[in-house]
This record gives structure tokens, C-alpha cells and sequence, in this order.
């Protein structure tokens, strides 16, 4: 049998290998996956061997099976969602992450992990302008992130309410009503079910699903005395609008709510002076969330929470173990999302905001929003198509006539395979929406985008 040193060279060498083929190949594939999962199970076998096998076999075979099944949303073509792509730094820092296998839960464990957490938490603070002293926590993604700052915000506001939900639970508590924008994202309402809130009061938006300030005053006005949180949203799934924080944070504060602000992609605006009022006032809510995967270009596991109180965070979030070994004069990193078995998730994001650099963030957010642009001007172009939003940030909705033609141009531009973009319903109607989120897109990956468009609305 081969020495353990020998295995790990032996498959960390097929992996990189076929990583870099994988990468090399993706400016010319077609963007969709070229077999099913019934194929890929079927490749791969469906029955557990009785025997050990070699580490670099084992990787092979998950090579050969898997890639025609794969998506290529790493591609500068991929536009469905809202998914981003990995900077060169982000994916190289992550392989290491694996390789250290480092618990990053305590600064016992990996002092590292905790130096990389603090230095990444302070430049996020910064680059999106959220207060300084803020805590910060490292979670899977924009869900978890929602999570851990309304668990937060719930926790307080009872508290407010001479309620102490650690201890008690939440059998008869006050009951907490949580308003919302008629159209926030699902993942909030998700959120809020597993902390047993149940399901928000949704307040009238805009044409561009903007929360109206004056609607959420009338709301506020009736609270009939009940502990309240006010979730607010940086960044319409379908528009890219933003929610008047300027004026809906004030009268929330004025009437004793907490204010959670979700930014999945949305809150990177902050990071360019082309956008950041966009984000006027955004700073004075009590906690938000982000994902650094989305629009910062990082791999997947990388969403972020904030809450002005680190206590309130800690409060929510964190317990004790006498075998834990804590350090009293620290927030640990454990006690800020609600895992303590995790991987070193700030280093992928340390390793790219180092390698962006405050122009080069800039710089990122500007170019996505500039092919955002760009696709809203060429699809005018298109016969038939129209655009339904005001293009604000890096979203685009498309429409072609009635429901059936736009399902159906979807339906073509997949089957082309150019480009991938994400067919939804919005304010009523279907509609084909496009998502620049990628920091490889180019020039021309949108003028081929708008190739395939235009072949896939054709008569």
C-alpha cells in the first residue's frame, strides 16, 4: 500500500488537473448540462463497493461522470439566478481552506481562521459602509445570513418586551409581527418560519417593487402595541430596486422596531460611488445580510450577517460547553451564525477583496452594472422584446408579447445552449430575466447573449 502522502499527491493531481480543463474549456461549451441526473447516477453506479479503491481512481471517475452534467455557471454566459462566478484568488484560497481543514468555530482551534475572520469582517464593514464596530458572522449563504440577523432582531425586540426567548422559548411570548415588502425574497419568509415567527405582513410596493415608505408609516401606526421588526431589501430579485431606507429606517426606529435589511446581492452597491445612493440610510438599520458568492465572486458557503450589537448577536447565537476552550475577551467566531463545526469560510472572501483592492471592487460592480445596461439597450433592439424595469443595478426583465411567446423564446434560448437565462414570473406576467453577476463577463459574452436573444425571439 502506498504511503498516505502518496494518495494525496496522486488525486490532488487529477483534481487539478481536470479543474483546469474544466475552467479552460468554459468560454466555449454550451452553458446548460449535457446529461441528466439519471445519467450522471447511472456513471457514477448506483451500488457501494465492498472494497477500498484508489484515491485517484475515485476522483477520475467522479471527473468523467459528473462533468457532462454540469452547469457552466462559472461562465461569463451564465446570466440565470443570481449567481456569481469564483475570482482567480477566491478559488485558489478555498482549495488551501479544504487542504488546512481548519474548524473555524474558535480561535483555539484555528487561530488563523479567527485572524482571517477579523481582518475580512472589518473590511466588509468598511467597504459597505456598515458601522465599524458591527459583529460580523460567516454563514452558508444569503438564507442562514437572513437567519442569524433575524434571530437577533427577534430575540431583542422581546427582550424590549420583558421576554427573554433564550430561556423561556417562545410559548407564550408576545407575539412578534414582522413587515415586509410585498415583494421580498423568499428566503426571508423562510427565515422567519424557522424561527417560528411565521409568516410576515406584507406592506404595497412600487411598479418596481419598492416598498412604499408611506405604506409601512400606516402599518407601523397600527402595531397594536406588539414587538415589531421591519425587513427591508437592497436589491429586487426581478428589478434590482431598492427599498427607500432613507425614509422607511427612521420610521421604524421612531416607532421601537428593529430593522433588518436584506442585501444578497444588492448590498455591494455600496462599494462604487456609481451606486452607493443606492444604499442611502441603509446604514442605520440594525442588521444585514449578504452573500459574498453573488456579487463579490467568491465560491459557494459564503454568506455574511451583520447586526450593529455584537450582544444581541452573541445573545441570539451563541451557548457554552465547558470543553470549549473560549477566550473571554473576544466575540468567538462560533458565537456569531449557529454552527460551531465549520469550515474557514472568510478566507476565500479575505483572498479577494486583497486581491480586488477598493478600485478593483469598484471596478467589478461598475462593469456588471455596465452589461446590465448593455443588455437592457440591445434587447430593446430585439423585435418584440421589452423591457419591464428600470435597469438600477445588474438585473434586466424581458418580456416578448404575451405569456406563451416568452415561455416559449426561454424555452428556445436554453435549447441554444449560448447563454442561460432564468425564466420567473413577475407583477403578473412571465418574463425572462437576466442576472450579471459574473466577474469574467465580457464585451462580447453579452453581445453573443444578445445574438442568441434575438435568434431565440425570432418568427
Amino acid at each position: 500500500m502506498s504511503a498516505p502522502r502518496d494518495d494525496f499527491d496522486a488525486a490532488l493531481d487529477v483534481a487539478s488537473t481536470r479543474a483546469r480543463a474544466w475552467l479552460d474549456r468554459l468560454d466555449e461549451r454550451v452553458v446548460r448540462a449535457e446529461a441528466s441526473a439519471d445519467d450522471v447516477r447511472a456513471a457514477l453506479g448506483a451500488d457501494l463497493p465492498d472494497g477500498p479503491a484508489d484515491p485517484a481512481d475515485v476522483v477520475r471517475l467522479l471527473a468523467d461522470a459528473a462533468e457532462p452534467g454540469l452547469v457552466a455557471t462559472p461562465s461569463g454566459r451564465f446570466f440565470g439566478f443570481v449567481i456569481g462566478g469564483t475570482l482567480p484568488a477566491a478559488l485558489a484560497a478555498d482549495w488551501l481552506v479544504s487542504a488546512w481543514d481548519q474548524n473555524a468555530a474558535l480561535r483555539a482551534a484555528s487561530p488563523a481562521g479567527s485572524a482571517v475572520d477579523d481582518i475580512a469582517a472589518a473590511w466588509l464593514l468598511d467597504v459597505l459602509g456598515l458601522p465599524g464596530n458591527a459583529g460580523v458572522g460567516f454563514v452558508t449563504g444569503a438564507t442562514m445570513a437572513n437567519f442569524a440577523g433575524l434571530a437577533a432582531a427577534r430575540d431583542a425586540v422581546l427582550a424590549r418586551a420583558g421576554w427573554d426567548a433564550g430561556s423561556r422559548g417562545l410559548s407564550g411570548a408576545p407575539s412578534v409581527r414582522v413587515l415586509v415588502g410585498a415583494e421580498r425574497h423568499d428566503s426571508v419568509d423562510v427565515a422567519l418560519r424557522y424561527l417560528g415567527l411565521g409568516a410576515p405582513e406584507p406592506v404595497d410596493v412600487d411598479d418596481q417593487g419598492r416598498l412604499s415608505a408611506a405604506a409601512l408609516e400606516v402599518a407601523l401606526a397600527d402595531d397594536g402595541g406588539r414587538p415589531t421588526i421591519v425587513c427591508l431589501q437592497a436589491g429586487n430579485v426581478h428589478s434590482g430596486g431598492f427599498d427607500p431606507f432613507a425614509a422607511a429606517i427612521p420610521a421604524a426606529h421612531a416607532a421601537g422596531a428593529w430593522v433588518h435589511v436584506d442585501g444578497a446581492f444588492g448590498l455591494w452597491a455600496a462599494t462604487s460611488p456609481r451606486t452607493r445612493g443606492l444604499l442611502d440610510g441603509a446604514a442605520a438599520a440594525d442588521s444585514w445580510a449578504t452573500d459574498a458568492h453573488k456579487t463579490l465572486n467568491v465560491p459557494y458557503d459564503s454568506g455574511v450577517v451583520a447586526v450593529r450589537d455584537p450582544a444581541a448577536m452573541r445573545s441570539a447565537m451563541s451557548y457554552h460547553g465547558d470543553y470549549l476552550l473560549t477566550d473571554a475577551a473576544y466575540l468567538e467566531p462560533y458565537e456569531r451564525v449557529p454552527e460551531t463545526s465549520r469550515r474557514a469560510r472568510s478566507v476565500p472572501v479575505w483572498a479577494a477583496l486583497r486581491s480586488l483592492g477598493r478600485s478593483g471592487l469598484s471596478a467589478l460592480v461598475d462593469r456588471l452594472c455596465r452589461h446590465a445596461a448593455a443588455f437592457a439597450a440591445g434587447a430593446r433592439d430585439v423585435p418584440g422584446a421589452e423591457v419591464l424595469n428600470d435597469v438600477v443595478f445588474t438585473q434586466v426583465c424581458l418580456a416578448f408579447g404575451d405569456d406563451d411567446r416568452t415561455r416559449e423564446v426561454g424555452r428556445r434560448l436554453m435549447a441554444d445552449g449560448t447563454v442561460w437565462m432564468t425564466g420567473s414570473r413577475w407583477r403578473g406576467r412571465e418574463v425572462l430575466r437576466i442576472s450579471v453577476s459574473n466577474w469574467s463577463t465580457t464585451d462580447t459574452d453579452v453581445a453573443r447573449g444578445l445574438d442568441a436573444l434575438a435568434r431565440a425571439a425570432a418568427d
